[in-house]
């Protein structure tokens, strides 16, 4: 084995170490700053700031690179404002001026946050220029290898420079590979040589779950040489929904079908729904009541429809609208609207055109059963129909029904006539539930009203 080693990246603990010096640093700078600023003087000597947080401040470090934007930075903030807070709570800070105190909490997180990014410019700048950075491979021409060679590619502040794919496989197996993912070098018995010699530093195997024996054998070989080795999981081999790594226990789990509402995202979202259905019921409250009596003048019958359909968990609910039609199904088998609907009334036509039957459904929303965004709610007799004929499709139940949806603005509105149609429908409230985000539900929201007002494959 080849002793001449290259130079080395710095190890965790020692980047660990100065990073937590560094936060030592900067939060007893602002502490003795903030102390000077609200006239404390040299009276207190208490140099709390630093030595009291440091610990707590540094544990984002440990992941070995600096915290990778200034949201890393806002929870270290945040961690030293929740410090603050328990001490003026149980009066363990009464040494410490009041002013010295809110100054600490406004300007650590702000210090920290550019502490951060001047970091992260030193370092992007030092790997661009070929220092403080290593050298990878990837075991396996595989989809996922290519996949993961295009992602590292898009990462320039990992500071790892890609050597190249190893495979014994022949490439009449693999397939060629595109021209921007590098190139193949050889085979694993190459690459093991390499590891030992010092020239690889990190390697990743990308080979498919079912290749357990081959992966094991690998792990022997480089077993053999100082190189980190990795394994990729080949987890798009399945249909995941929302997928996050956790653990039980310190056993790996990946979660395959989960809500992805659950905890703060969950309460954000209904703290949303909550404040823009409220709005909405203020600016349209007199507009409804006026529909509401024309639809009571225009024709026999209630004023609302109520419908069961499927809410979260599959669990049945009970749908507001405006009633549209002269006689209403729900029962076990429930016809869709067409556009020629005899059963639809004149004022119920343009009402339906212009989605205004859906406006007593933000009382679903402040109920609960529902959220202005999200999967639209099919009768529960069209939901026992189409889950037998489109596989996973009552997914898109793991998060509650909208009164509007992606499939909505992407233009999968109306009957769905045809099985193809419902499955596009599925599939786009599945890529919702996949990629999930507040600003996804505004631009969602901005989108449905450029749609309602096309009034395409509305009746």
């Amino acid at each position: 084995m080849n002793t001449r080693w290259p130079p080395r990246c710095p190890s965790l603990g020692c980047r660990l170490h100065c990073i937590r010096l560094l936060d030592s640093v900067v939060a007893s700078e602002n502490g003795c700053r903030s102390q000077l600023l609200s006239g404390g003087g040299n009276r207190h000597h208490h140099p709390v700031p630093g030595r009291r947080i440091r610990r707590p401040l540094s544990e984002l470090a440990k992941s070995g690179n600096v915290p990778r934007d200034r949201s890393d930075a806002a929870r270290l903030g945040i961690q030293c404002r929740r410090a603050n807070g328990i001490g003026l709570l149980t009066r363990f800070t009464d040494q410490l001026p009041r002013l010295t105190l809110l100054l600490i909490a406004g300007t650590v997180p702000a210090s920290f946050a550019m502490t951060r990014i001047g970091l992260r410019f030193l370092q992007r700048s030092l790997r661009s220029r070929g220092l403080n950075s290593r050298k990878f491979a990837i075991v396996g021409v595989t989809d996922l290898g290519i996949r993961l060679a295009r992602n590292m590619e898009d990462a320039p502040e990992l500071g790892l420079d890609f050597a190249g794919f190893y495979d014994d496989r022949p490439a009449a197996r693999t397939g060629e590979l595109p021209e921007d993912v590098g190139s193949r070098l050889g085979s694993i018995g190459e690459l093991v040589d390499k590891a030992q010699a010092g020239e690889v530093h990190r390697i990743y195997i990308t080979l498919p779950m079912r290749a357990e024996q081959r992966t094991r054998h690998l792990l022997d070989q480089f077993a053999d040489s100082t190189a980190s080795v990795y394994i990729v999981p080949d987890f798009f081999v399945f249909e995941l929904l929302h997928s996050r790594w956790t653990d039980i226990g310190g056993l790996p789990v990946v979660s395959v079908f989960e809500n992805p509402f659950y905890g703060v995202d969950g309460v954000a979202k209904r703290i949303c729904d909550v404040a823009l259905a409220s709005l909405a019921l203020v600016v349209v409250a007199i507009p409804m009541a006026i529909l509401a009596a024309l639809v009571k003048l225009t024709s026999h019958g209630p004023v609302f429809f109520r419908q069961k359909r499927y809410g979260l968990d599959g669990r049945e609910i009970l749908v507001w609208k405006l009633r549209t039609m002269r006689t209403c199904d729900n029962g076990t088998v429930v016809k869709q609207a067409t556009k020629e609907d005899p059963r639809i009334t004149p004022l119920g036509r343009i009402l339906r055109q212009a989605s205004l039957d859906e406006l007593p459904q933000l009382f679903n929303v402040l109920e609960g059963s529902m959220s202005l965004v999200g999967p639209r709610p099919h009768a529960s007799a069209h939901n026992e129909q189409y889950r037998r004929l489109i596989p996973g499709y009552m997914l898109r139940h793991k998060v509650k029904p909208g009164i509007t949806g992606l499939a909505q603005v992407l233009g999968w509105r109306g009957e769905t006539d045809t099985l193809d149609k419902m499955s596009n429908r599925i599939e786009c409230d599945l890529q919702y539930i996949r990629e999930w985000s507040l600003w996804m539900d505004i631009r969602i929201l901005f989108k449905t009203i450029f749609v309602v007002l096309r009034q395409r494959n509305a009746y």
